[in-house]
């Protein structure tokens, strides 16, 4: 009998029981964020897609209608019309784009922008001194992770879109 198994059985029950440790609190993690963005939504009088749009609009924008559309995963119409709430509520602008002046840009008004960060700075806060734990060389794992976590939930809704 190869005595070796036992052993490997158990390096491999270890690994599953951390892979699906990793898995839930991410699961927690994706609860919590929602329950979050609802909450500042509600605050500043936005819907959830609107607020998700707003943020990508902050973080990549000036952005077209059409990018920002598949960056959020929403159909065109769809997109419009949270534009629209956006532009009314005096949260975004759309520009003409100096480069197609068929096309138009949407940028975040800098000044909404503050608002916006007031609530999450308790969570900043929060995630500041939970960074302070980790050293160098595990932050920047921990930010590898992170990021190819979010790329796999990217792939994973391209994938759904395709069906």
């Amino acid at each position: 009998m190869d005595s070796t198994l036992p052993g490997a059985a158990s390096t491999i029950r270890r690994r599953r029981r951390l892979n699906t440790r990793i898995k839930d609190a991410l699961r927690d993690l994706s609860v919590q964020m929602a329950l979050l963005n609802h909450r500042v939504g509600t605050h500043l009088g936005l819907r959830d897609a609107d607020l998700e749009c707003l943020d990508l609009v902050s973080r990549f924008g000036p952005i077209g209608p059409t990018a920002l559309s598949r960056h959020a995963g929403l159909h065109p119409a769809t997109l419009t019309g949270v534009l629209d709430r956006l532009e009314r509520g005096g949260w975004v602008v759309r520009t003409p784009n100096p480069s197609d002046r068929r096309a138009v840009l949407v940028q975040v008004i800098k000044e909404r922008e503050t608002e916006t960060a007031e609530m999450f700075a308790g969570l900043n806060k929060s995630m500041d001194v939970i960074c302070a734990d980790y050293d160098d060389a595990e932050l920047v794992l921990i930010a590898d992770f992170l990021s190819r976590a979010a790329r796999a939930g990217r792939e994973a809704t391209d994938e759904l879109a395709d069906r």
